[in-house]
Parts: structure tokens; sequence; C-alpha cells
């Protein structure tokens, strides 16, 4: 594995060996931590108590962060008739139902995809292509919808999708270090909120086991998770 460099242990060195911060504490340090020339990506991974190799354990679902991700989502719409001119009109990037073949050629230019019940047949062929890339659209994340300007206009707002991990690990993008803390505390409180209704009745035990967040370059700041530990 490739040694870290100076600026990244200088910055692991300001954060105290075992100690938990609260969110707003947290995310303020991986501000100040934070040493790269670009405006890097602020994330969270959270693990887990459960065991994703048990369907009744997966843990997955979507929300819409108050303050969004600091990056515009690139939407493709599979849709035909009046459902593809209203995800035109609601601001998809890419739309029609062209594109299952335009993907089997190997074009994946774009971010979430969504599409209507109807076109679930055509895109069922694609999920060796956009399974593995967490990019097949789904009724539990919202992706596969009739009402698709609604779904469009969320995600466009800051709608993101989570997926446990085979390892119990939940990793998203929460904003960016040029982000207020309130507004990535605010992000992560509501990432924090839907992780935790979506705990399957299977789980047992500590389902929130830990919290780190930390930019794109920087070192991890753990968050104390006993702040989310109800239920």
């Amino acid at each position: 594995m490739p040694k870290h460099g100076k600026k990244f242990r200088d910055a692991q060195a300001r954060v105290p060996e075992g100690t938990t911060f609260q969110p707003t504490e947290a995310v303020s340090l991986v501000k100040e931590l934070s040493f790269a020339k670009f405006d890097e990506t602020v994330e969270v991974a959270v693990r887990l108590g459960v065991d994703p190799r048990h369907a009744d354990q997966i843990v997955r679902g979507a929300v819409v962060l108050p303050h969004g991700t600091g990056k515009t989502a690139r939407v493709l719409v599979i849709a035909q008739g009046d459902r593809a001119r209203e995800a035109e009109e609601a601001g998809a990037d890419f739309v029609g139902a062209e594109y299952v073949q335009r993907i089997k050629d190997g074009w994946l230019d774009f971010d979430v995809c969504v599409a209507t019940p109807d076109m679930m047949g055509q895109v069922g062929q694609l999920g060796r292509i956009l399974g593995p890339r967490g990019l097949m659209p789904t009724p539990k994340a919202g992706t596969v919808t009739m009402d698709v300007s609604r779904a469009v206009r969320e995600i466009k707002a800051g709608k993101i999708e989570f997926r446990v991990d085979r390892t119990g690990n939940v990793h998203v993008p929460i904003g960016k270090v040029s982000f207020e803390p309130t507004k990535l505390e605010e992000n992560l409180t509501a990432f924090m909120d839907t992780v935790i209704r979506a705990k399957p009745a299977a789980a047992k035990g500590t389902y929130v086991r830990g919290i780190t967040v930390s930019s794109t370059m920087g070192p991890g700041v753990t968050v104390d998770a006993n702040l989310y530990r109800r239920g």
C-alpha cells in the first residue's frame, strides 16, 4: 500500500487517537484538516451491525439531503411518451428508450438512472452492467416510478441512494468542504435518521457501530455513535 504524504500525516496528527466528537465538532474538524487544492467532498462511512449476506439484513434507501451534495447529478430517464416529456421538462439530462441500447454498447455518462415500470422489461437486461455500479433503478430508491418529474427534481435537489456493502458499511457523500459546518451537520443528521429508519427487523445487537467523517484526501474523524443508538 502507498504511504500517506506529509500533509496527510500532519492532518492525522491533529486528530486525537481514540477521541469521538459531536457532529458539529467532527465536520468542523474535517474542514480544518482539508489540505487539497480543490473543493473536497465530505463523506460519511457508517459501520452497521448487520450481516449483508442475509437478504433480510440488507440496508438500503434514499434521502434528499437538505443542502444537496455540492454536485449536480446527471440524470438518465428511460421512459416513453408523456413520461419522457415530463422528464425533459423536469430537467433530466438524458431521456428516452434508446438509451437501453446505448448502455449495452458501453455508454455510462450518467450518475442516476430513473425508469418507468413499463420499461423495466428492457431495463432489466442491463442488470449485469448497472447493478455492480449501483446504477440499477429500483422501486425502493424511488427510481422506478411513474412520477418521473418528481424523481428528477429530487435527485437534482440532492437526493442520494445508499446500500450496505458486503462488509456491513454504508458510505455516501454529504457535501463539500466549502459548505458551512451547520449545513454539513444537517446533511449528516438527515442521512443518519434515514439509516436508522431503514434498520432491518432481523438486525440483532448494536445497529450503529461506528461513524467516521472525512474529506476526499483527509483523515477520518470519529463521530459519537451513541447519539444514533436509539430504537
